[in-house]
């Protein structure tokens, strides 16, 4: 038994006590209990499972791939290849300075409850959490509404090139087919979300596998086929300025390109809800948010340069009129099989590899979301809390389960009427998310700058400047990522990202001030329940 001193968030005056920490399980549960939980969900993931969760959620093939188009339209090759390490860079700085607060506070609630812990010296620390908490879980759940969309479009894609594409009569599925795709979908998340912590390990280990083996296999299979590719001097120096949005800056064109890098590299904080269903909890929880990034960065960056050597003609690419209906990725695939073979077949097939790694995505996405919301609603943030932080036999949160697949199928709804306010919604996955992200990170570098206390993983001297950078990247692509996409600027081509994020913060402020300040306190100890 090894004794340290460590931070008891449950010590009466908030300063440093000594704790015991312990190794294997018994360690985990004392350390939950310190910070004022038991143990209720079954323990039962590796580093590697843990890892995998994050890893399936970010996935390079479900963001690089539903997002390709966008990619090409501003700045083309040159944007993907050098914007994809500019935004891995600074995400793993993101990265590494949540892995660190990780460390210290290993709980389901992660962000929201390490904003709470770090403002503690502070009357405002409920107000904090509540802030973070609901940016996160709002975040998360247009996450997967996102996801799950976007598989249904792709199988609508699928279904228009494997008919014959849109210049061969393919059929072309209607918007209440694809929401009832999406609907689908999530019941089947759902279900598999209701089976035991063991079955998720397995599935979110596969899907790990599945997301690495199929950028490898894509990467060579689709240049490799294609009988025209494109040059090392167009991949690396090409950059596209004719995107038909008015937008003539090439600084600006650049920036409005590294939204499908920052899209993709997001939901790693999977690693921090699920600490308490992880073993060694304060070191696996850390190494599973750095190395899903750091894995993306990599075997991403190989993605985008395998599929940019087939790209040949961007604006074909990107045009409504080509057999996969404007979806580039899908044409790429498409036209590098029948030009070698004379059918296309092969291309739809590596649509469906992308298609199944969409899927884990989402699934890990709607388990992220669940352990999200039993921790909130364990500290009676929700409505209806008590419902949602039942846990099973399974030791399951099964109703936190059937939430999230339901809110996320709601979200998906307004693309039935207007897509302009789908995508405003779903705008929140992104800067919703980041700005849960940084408001912990910001109070760790400010206000608990001399009391914080790491757990095992640290950043040492350098946490602080990472921290730092951290919170300025966050800052800078809320602001970037809230330009006009199109120009001129009218009601269809309006950017509502931040509208929908501006109206997230008004809704949780308003309900702050009028009711939450008189009965949240945050995060509230179970153990005498």
């Amino acid at each position: 038994m090894e004794r340290e001193h460590g931070y008891s968030p449950l010590s009466a005056d908030g300063e440093g006590v000594e704790t015991v920490v312990c190794g294997g399980g018994e360690g985990d549960d004392v350390k939950l209990r310190l910070l004022g939980y038991k143990q209720q969900l079954k323990r039962d993931l590796s580093v590697v499972s843990n890892f995998a969760v994050s890893f399936s959620i970010v996935s390079v093939l479900t963001g690089v791939t539903t997002l390709f188009g966008m990619g090409l339209q501003f700045g083309g090759p040159a944007t993907m290849v050098y914007g994809w390490p500019v935004a891995g860079a600074f995400t793993l700085a993101v990265g590494l300075a949540m892995a660190e607060i990780c460390s210290a506070y290993p709980t389901s609630g992660g962000l929201y409850f390490w904003s709470a812990r770090l403002c503690s010296h502070r009357r405002w620390g409920p107000f904090a959490s509540w802030l973070t908490g609901w940016f996160n879980i709002v975040g998360q759940w247009a996450v997967t509404t996102s996801v799950d969309y976007s598989l249904a479009q792709l199988i609508q894609v699928i279904i228009l090139l494997g008919t014959g594409g849109k210049n061969g009569g393919g059929y072309l599925a209607s918007k209440y087919v694809v929401i009832a795709f999406h609907a689908a979908i999530l019941l089947s998340h759902g279900v598999i979300n209701s089976l035991s912590i063991t079955w998720l390990s397995f599935f979110g280990q596969f899907a790990a596998a599945w997301n690495m083996l199929g950028v490898f296999v894509l990467m060579i299979a689709v240049p490799t086929v294609a009988t025209e590719r494109a040059s090392a001097k167009f991949v690396f120096t090409h950059f596209n300025t004719d995107n038909g949005a008015g937008i003539h800056s090439n600084f600006y064109v650049f920036v409005l390109g590294l939204l499908m890098s920052q899209y993709t590299l997001t939901g790693y904080d999977a690693s921090a809800h699920m600490t308490e269903e992880t073993k060694n909890a304060d070191k696996n929880g850390p190494i599973g948010i750095i190395s899903a990034i750091g894995i993306s960065i990599i075997v991403g960056w190989g993605y985008i340069l395998g599929i940019t050597f087939s790209v040949k003609d961007i604006p074909y690419l990107l045009s409504p009129d080509n057999d996969a209906g404007g979806y580039a990725i899908a044409e790429v695939f498409y036209l590098a099989f029948k030009s070698r073979y004379g059918s296309g077949v092969g291309g739809i097939i590596c649509l469906g590899i992308v298609a199944v790694a969409i899927y884990f995505c989402g699934m890990s996405s709607v388990t992220s979301n669940s352990r999200m919301a039993y921790a909130f609603s364990r500290d009676g943030a929700m409505p209806f809390s008590s419902v949602w932080h039942k846990v099973n036999k399974q030791e399951v949160p099964i109703n936190a389960v059937w939430l999230s697949a339901f809110i996320a199928l709601c979200m998906a709804l307004p693309s039935l009427g207007s897509l302009v306010a789908f995508q405003a919604m779903v705008s929140i996955a992104t800067i919703g998310l980041y700005i849960s992200y940084a408001l912990p990170i910001l109070f760790r570098v400010t206000l608990a700058r001399k009391h914080f206390v790491p757990g095992p993983y640290n950043l040492g001297r350098y946490g602080v400047l990472v921290g730092c950078v951290a919170v300025l990247w966050v800052a800078t692509i809320t602001v970037l990522f809230s330009l006009p996409v199109t120009y001129p600027v009218t009601k269809d081509t309006l950017n509502y990202t931040p509208v929908a994020v501006g109206g997230l913060f008004f809704l949780v402020l308003s309900s702050w001030v009028l009711s939450a300040r008189h009965w949240f306190k945050g995060p509230v100890t179970n153990l005498d329940g």
